[in-house]
């Protein structure tokens, strides 16, 4: 280089490094949780997986590492509160509080399925509500936001006052449904809660829904059908809900919708959470095919083959887009009216 051109340099001022975001590298851990699923995530994105360690000691006490430097980056820990709830959750808590202390620029905590979401009000007396005891300690352990799917009450995200980003799976799974070419359906909540949900699956659908009349009288988490309000007569029908635990309300639906007169029946959640003997109950039901996502991936029990398997982790990975590169994420779903 010579004298000259190194003169004309120093007058042009100092070279412009490049553009580097505001928010920092983008990195996905993944908690014992959902190992698999954060790998599909990792996949959408193109990009591995920050390496991270968790392990359980002998006592009980859960152990969690960062095994790279996240100084500065944009980090999104994948660990759902699932089955084992507790040491889900407790692990979630010291995911962030590790990101925190190793000086992550940004922490969204990633619930596939946040199991105490059930927990969102006080019904009776001297009782706790469960989801806002842990929203306050996701958010007092550090979060900066949360990323999750189909909260059995979507008024949780209120609980939190960090941003919520959250997912639905109707459309990914009306996605499936139409491919099926299943003639003459009609889409039935399994009780009023679920009625405006069950509206937008119709919607997204294009047909008719009909609506059970449930009722719980204790917490055996056995449901009683009451009634079936709309036409299901030679009809298909395909049922819908967030969760499913043992599959007891779905299959006595099931049972009350074929008295009615239904032909095939289909179910279809978001969570299948599937206790002990839930797989069984559902293979010796009438229901015909029941969906539900990978939210949660490691069942109690094997599956029976009734059960299908619907992938929402690339609609995770563009909402993880989304809030990384900072636009929208409710443009995620144009044709829902309900998000």
């Amino acid at each position: 280089m010579t004298q000259g051109s190194s003169a004309a340099d120093s007058r042009q001022g100092p070279r412009l490094q490049p553009f580097q975001p505001p928010q920092g590298d983008l990195a996905i851990l993944a908690g014992s949780g959902n190992p698999v699923f954060a790998q599909k995530i990792a996949n959408g994105l193109g990009v591995r997986l920050t390496p991270c360690q968790a392990q359980i000691f002998s006592e009980g006490n859960v152990f969690v590492r960062i095994l790279e430097n996240v100084r500065g980056r944009d980090t999104f820990i994948v660990q759902g509160v699932h089955q084992p709830v507790n040491d889900n959750f407790v692990e979630l808590l010291f995911w962030v509080d590790a990101l925190k202390r190793a000086s992550a620029q940004q922490i969204t905590v990633v619930i596939p399925y946040f199991s105490y979401a059930k927990g969102d009000k006080k019904d009776e007396p001297r009782v706790s509500i469960r989801a806002r005891v842990c929203a306050d300690a996701i958010e007092a352990a550090g979060a900066d936001r949360v990323l999750t799917m189909d909260l059995h009450s979507p008024q949780i995200q209120g609980f939190f006052s960090v941003p919520v980003d959250h997912l639905y799976a109707r459309a990914v799974i009306c996605e499936h449904i139409k491919t099926l070419g299943i003639d003459d359906l009609v889409i039935c909540s399994p009780d009023a809660g679920f009625a405006k949900a069950a509206a937008a699956y119709a919607n997204l659908l294009g047909v008719p829904v009909v609506i059970g009349n449930k009722t719980r009288p204790d917490h055996s988490e056995q449901a009683e059908i009451l009634e079936v309000i709309g036409q299901v007569a030679g009809k298909n029908v395909l049922m819908v809900d967030d969760f499913t635990i043992t599959g007891g309300s779905l299959c006595s639906m099931a049972e009350v919708l074929k008295q009615r007169g239904a032909k095939d029946i289909y179910a279809a959640v978001s969570h299948g959470v599937l206790s002990k003997g839930a797989a069984a109950r559902i293979q010796n039901s009438v229901i015909r095919k029941m969906f539900m996502t990978d939210t949660i991936e490691a069942p109690v029990e094997p599956l029976c083959e009734k059960i299908d398997i619907i992938s929402v982790a690339p609609l995770f990975a563009q909402a993880i887009r989304s809030i990384h590169d900072r636009t929208s994420v409710s443009m995620l779903f144009p044709d829902d009216k309900q998000t």
